[in-house]
């Protein structure tokens, strides 16, 4: 077997942190805002190309996959490439995608211009994660990650409220038009700022790993988005075919991998479960993905179907709790530095649960205001959880790891909010399919009951992991960075981690 060398790091002036952090989170907030802004812009898409909604919704659909099938394989990306590489790769392959978008003449073309923006924001999401546990030293890492976690929280939440403004007035295709010259803007930015000091070390692609991940992960989003769109309690029984392929072919991919352990063709190492603070994190991470995920989905349908609000209402009403989310991050990531994630997402994972339970009493009267209030709390404690869990799991990897653990983190959360939907969407059909009621309001306002009972009895588990979290610990010197001659890094996370 071949060795894996120490990462070594990269011969290049140093590189001034702050603005390098500045530009990938400009960039990563750009490429996930527009992952989630084409929701919106489906319904003029059918009447421009007059395609049904079965295929048009293949935009959303086909960029998920993409991601399940592109994440896995950033940790190999990423140790063998230098950062300004895996960033004009990135923004390159997203700017391209989205001047195509822009322009796209047939359907097809859409299409296919989607799954170019999402090769770019596959890359985008773990290289800063990756970086940022690389560049930032530990005691300052939670006031970073909690900028970090307004790309993955506010973006997804402003993106359609951004595009039902813009396709309301300008058209769907100034949603790629306008984000275009911030793409332009970025990669200049990244020219000049970005300097190649982060490590970078031999790594090889395994041919049969690539295939198991790509079958794996894209089986499990492919079978669980199915589920979510079923409109009948047995219209998707077939969403169990790719269900069961991929999980076949991720119990394989995991053999695979320990079979490569040791050596430059490993994809996901997946010996970082092998340490109890990143796989509790990383569960509790997953619990809240599914929660927040299935949450975005239920509650638009609700707004929409049960109370009879307009679609752009709905967004609105969405929008203050991914605002304050945002607001709040950086200064849950500060705390964090000095108080740890116990602290914090203990009462954040009561108020997640709370929010949970108070959205099972919804009915067809409920004022909107209190729905408001509701996903405002919802998004406050999703606000003082993400943040430390991600720093905590990423922390608690050895440095030569987090390549990996970034691509793992990434990649579970893409499967979860998969999950989440198909899991709320799916109690929220057959609850409402069920019911007794003659009102056909009161069933569906009974079927988002339903899934949001089942969502409360999930996120409470949450705050049993809560209690098992501690602060990564750091062994030797306080700053994990590269130390700029060729060092490796010191940062240890957990007692248990191989």
């Amino acid at each position: 077997m071949v060795t894996t060398p120490a990462p070594i790091a990269a011969k290049a002036p140093p590189l001034r942190t702050g603005r390098a952090i500045a530009v990938l989170l400009v960039s990563a907030f750009v490429v996930v805002l527009n992952e989630t802004a084409m929701g919106v812009s489906i319904p003029e898409v059918m009447a421009d190309f007059d395609v049904s909604a079965a295929s048009a919704q293949w935009l959303t659909t086909a960029f998920m996959l993409t991601m399940a099938v592109v994440i896995p394989v950033t940790g190999v990306l990423l140790q063998r490439h230098s950062l300004r590489r895996n960033f004009f790769t990135a923004m390159g392959l997203f700017a391209l995608g989205t001047a195509i978008a822009a322009s796209a003449s047939v359907f097809e073309v859409l299409l296919a211009a989607r799954i170019v923006q999402a090769l770019g924001t596959a890359v985008m999401l773990p290289l800063l994660f990756t970086t940022v546990m690389q560049l930032v030293a530990p005691e300052r890492r939670g006031g970073t990650m909690g900028l970090v976690t307004i790309v993955t929280a506010a973006a997804p939440a402003l993106g359609p409220t951004a595009a039902g403004a813009i396709v309301s007035s300008l058209g769907w295709r100034w949603v790629f038009i306008i984000v275009l010259p911030i793409a332009a803007i970025a990669i200049v930015a990244g020219a000049l700022w970005l300097r190649n000091v982060t490590p970078t070390g031999a790594a090889r692609f395994d041919p049969l790993s690539v295939l198991l991940s790509a079958v794996g992960f894209s089986g499990l989003i492919y079978g669980l988005a199915g589920i979510g769109e079923q409109h009948a309690p047995d219209g998707g029984l077939a969403s169990w075919i790719p269900i069961a392929l991929g999980v076949i072919a991720l119990l394989g991919l995991v053999l695979r991998q320990l079979a490569l352990r040791d050596t430059d063709r490993v994809l996901l190492d997946v010996r970082v479960f092998a340490g109890r603070l990143f796989t509790m994190s990383t569960s509790t991470i997953v619990i809240v993905s599914i929660s927040l995920f299935g949450s975005l989905i239920l509650l638009p349908l609700y707004i929409q179907q049960v109370l009879g609000e307009p679609a752009y209402v709905a967004g609105l009403m969405l929008l203050p709790g991914g605002v304050i989310s945002s607001v709040l991050a950086p200064f849950v990531g500060l705390a964090y530095d000095k108080v740890g994630p116990r602290t914090l997402v203990f009462p954040g994972a009561v108020l997640v649960t709370a929010a949970m339970v108070a959205f099972s009493t919804l009915g067809t009267q409920t004022p909107v205001g209190l729905v408001i209030a509701m996903h405002v709390v919802l998004s406050i404690g999703a606000a003082m959880m993400m943040t430390p869990l991600m720093t905590t799991a990423l922390g608690a990897v050895t440095a030569k790891l987090y390549p990996h653990a970034s691509a793992i983190v990434n990649t579970l959360q893409q499967v979860s909010g998969a999950a989440g939907t198909a899991l709320f969407v799916t109690l929220f059909t057959l609850a409402a399919t069920a019911s007794g009621s003659s009102s056909p309001l009161a069933a569906l306002a009974q079927g988002v009951d339903t899934a949001f009972g089942v969502g409360a009895a999930l996120s409470a588990a949450g705050i049993v992991l809560s209690l098992f979290l501690r602060k990564p610990r750091v062994v030797g010197a306080a700053d994990a960075r590269p130390s700029g001659t060729g060092g490796e890094m010191v940062m240890q996370g957990d007692d248990s981690q191989p």
